[in-house]
């Protein structure tokens, strides 16, 4: 305990913090009123969370060996901690040699060949649809909402977040019927058949993730669209053909920094020169980095998010003219928060599909998550990239204009009523 004690000293300064050690021992870290109280329930959790913070905090409480007493749980935990963290520089602070061998790892680790991004997908994406659908919208959209005000629904922001990358792909009303669309990482198809729906555009919706594409072609056929709406259990790297606009949705961050020249070579290749692609993307907001150890382990195997600088500089590498950049900041904080909260309210629906492990690990990773988009370093990112630049009107206008049609044209469905409520 005494490491442990020691790191907390360092860290939290509001709180206040208390920690049970496993043999009754109380530690109280901060200043404050309603505490937040933690209990480590063996001799050996203290020092495998002092040891890698963030790797250990998430496996003890995964493995039941850090429990947050009631009326808090792991999200107040993790939240307090961090809140805290950016103002007292930071959990743990490894020597150079161990920084130097955890970013060796973590980039080797985005080296994704063929074979190995199919198992990195499956690995993420191949839990149950009733796992998904219990705290996803209705439209199973699993990347950032877009909250135009902080009250809404989760509903209303996915269905306005389709709305925005509409508009920015620069798909007319009358003049998109017929368009060829290639949607990459498609998911459970909700965004091909919403640019169908509303343009009449043809899609083809790639991924790598078996269910995934077997869900969405269920949709499309049972919506009568199967011949415009297409989905196909494929690498991106093999598709082939011309298309009129390309969308990238929660796809980058799968492929890789060392495959960013790669991909962006390829859908210059597959896009037609008066077309227009729309990359939306988790992002950084300082330099490049590393993926966490604890992400990496356990919820995305080669997975990595770009840094703004890494990105442009591809595009500009491969052939591609930056149309429109925009930084989408508290978004994805707020779509978290109403995923954990709504993953709490399944827990018993979640243990019996899985097992209590799962559910702790689904906890730790969206609460962390939320963090890192409140007091991290991460936001999203909007590129808007062309062949030419004609391809776009002279101001970006016509993006909230648009948006704000295709907006009105559908109210948020009534799937769930009850109100979203940042916590």
């Amino acid at each position: 305990m005494w490491l442990l004690n020691q790191m907390l000293k360092r860290v939290v300064r509001t709180g206040p913090l208390v920690v049970i050690d496993h043999d009754g021992r109380k530690y109280s870290y901060g200043t404050g009123t309603a505490p937040i109280t933690i209990r480590l329930t063996d001799k050996g959790a203290a020092m495998h969370i002092a040891r890698d913070p963030r790797v250990g905090a998430g496996e003890a409480y995964m493995d039941g060996r850090l429990v947050v007493e009631p009326p808090h749980d792991i999200r107040d935990f993790i939240l307090l901690v961090m809140a805290n963290a950016k103002s007292t520089g930071g959990i743990d602070r490894k020597g150079p040699v161990r920084k130097l061998i955890g970013n060796a790892l973590a980039r080797a680790d985005q080296f994704n060949q063929r074979a190995k991004a199919s198992k990195n997908v499956v690995h993420h994406y191949d839990l149950t649809r009733q796992f998904y659908e219990l705290f996803l919208d209705e439209d199973r959209q699993y990347t950032m909402a877009y909250f135009r005000d902080p009250a809404n629904t989760l509903e209303r922001a996915q269905v306005d977040k389709k709305a925005l990358i509409a508009a920015k792909l620069r798909l007319e009303p009358g003049r998109a019927e017929g368009m060829r669309i290639l949607d990459i990482g498609c998911g459970w198809g909700g965004l091909g058949l919403y640019l169908n729906r509303h343009f009449g555009c043809e899609v083809l919706g790639v991924s790598l993730a078996p269910d995934q594409v077997k869900f969405a072609q269920e949709r499309a056929a049972a919506a009568g669209v199967a011949d415009k709406v297409r989905f196909q259990l494929i690498d991106y790297r093999d598709v082939t053909g011309q298309f009129d606009r390309i969308t990238s949705v929660g796809m980058i961050e799968h492929v890789g920094a060392p495959h960013f020249a790669e991909y962006f070579a390829k859908t210059n290749d597959l896009l037609d020169p008066d077309g227009v692609m729309l990359t939306h993307t988790i992002g950084r907001t300082g330099p490049p980095g590393t993926t966490d150890k604890w992400t990496r382990k356990y919820i995305f195997p080669g997975g990595y998010i770009p840094a703004m600088s890494e990105l442009v500089s591809a595009l500009e590498n491969t052939g591609w003219e930056v149309g429109d950049v925009e930084v989408l900041r508290y978004h994805y904080a707020y779509t978290l928060a109403e995923w954990y909260r709504r993953a709490c309210q399944h827990e018993q629906e979640i243990v019996a599909l899985y097992d209590e492990r799962l559910f702790r690990m689904w906890q730790f990773y969206l609460a962390g998550a939320e963090q890192s988009f409140r007091h991290g370093g991460m936001v999203n990112f909007h590129i808007q990239s062309v062949k030419r630049r004609s391809a776009l009107p002279m101001t970006r206008d016509y993006i909230q204009h648009e948006a704000a049609r295709l907006s009105a044209l559908d109210e948020a469905p009534n799937w769930h009523l009850e109100q979203h409520a940042a916590q």
